[in-house]
């Protein structure tokens, strides 16, 4: 059995390809989501990854569903906080609600699920927190004030932590995907695709979600100790920093 990882929003998109691929280089995956019962069920089927459902915006179920995992599983030393969810609008039209939902599930959901799992990091001396971010996280997005704020706090958050495990033989990285080809970017329209979103992409395509897991299974690695704080740009070239 290899290392236990958990990976948040972990049977759709990015996060399924991300569960996937850490099962395929022997880790012991576990997945989390939050409401799509039929497609957790059809992702267990597939692949054979247990999947937990509770919201990540919830620190009591963030604690309570981490306690299951580890009784079912054993200690969790690879956390990927991938859930994440949009609420897209101009910010003049934004309202409280919309901005608190977006920033309660990607931002304080990554304290929500990093916060019970370091102790027993710190304790093991090991351990490997990624944190999927987004290019709008980096160079804002219009309509999406609320995702860019989330998105770059969790960059703050990543910078902040990997000092403080640095010592403890755990490393805190973020990635930002650029545009990925998910269902969801798939559901555009072809032709605001092909004249909008792709010629903004130097390297000519959508991204897949098994690049970003190539990321994050290197990021787990043995072979990525010594790497921490950093930030992981995946969006063939459409932002460079």
């Amino acid at each position: 059995m290899g290392r236990i990882a958990l990976v948040t929003g972990g049977t759709r998109g990015i996060g399924a390809a991300i569960a996937i691929a850490l099962k395929n280089a022997d880790y012991t995956v576990a997945a989390t989501y939050a409401g799509n019962d039929e497609a957790a069920a059809k992702f267990s089927a597939d692949t054979g990854i247990p999947t937990y459902k509770w919201s990540v915006a919830d620190y009591d179920e963030c604690v309570e569903g981490i306690a299951r995992i580890e009784s079912d599983l054993g200690p969790i030393e690879v956390l990927v906080n991938n859930a994440g969810i949009t609420r897209d609008g101009m910010f003049h039209k934004m309202t409280p609600q919309g901005w608190k939902d977006v920033i309660d599930t990607n931002l304080t959901g990554v304290f929500n699920m990093t916060h019970p799992i370091w102790t027993g990091m710190r304790d093991r001396k090991f351990g490997r927190v990624i944190n999927i971010s987004s290019i709008n996280g980096q160079k804002g997005q219009m309509g999406q004030v609320n995702y860019s704020a989330a998105k770059a706090g969790d960059l703050g958050f990543t910078k902040a932590l990997a000092q403080e495990g640095a010592f403890k033989g755990i490393t805190v990285n973020a990635i930002c995907p650029g545009y990925i080809g998910t269902e969801m970017v798939r559901a555009v329209p072809e032709k605001v695709l092909n004249e909008t979103v792709i010629p903004q992409i130097p390297v000519g395509r959508l991204g897949e979600p098994e690049e970003i897991a190539r990321c994050v299974v290197f990021l787990a690695s043995d072979d990525a100790g010594f790497i921490t704080g950093s930030t992981l740009t995946a969006n063939g070239g459409q932002f460079v920093v």
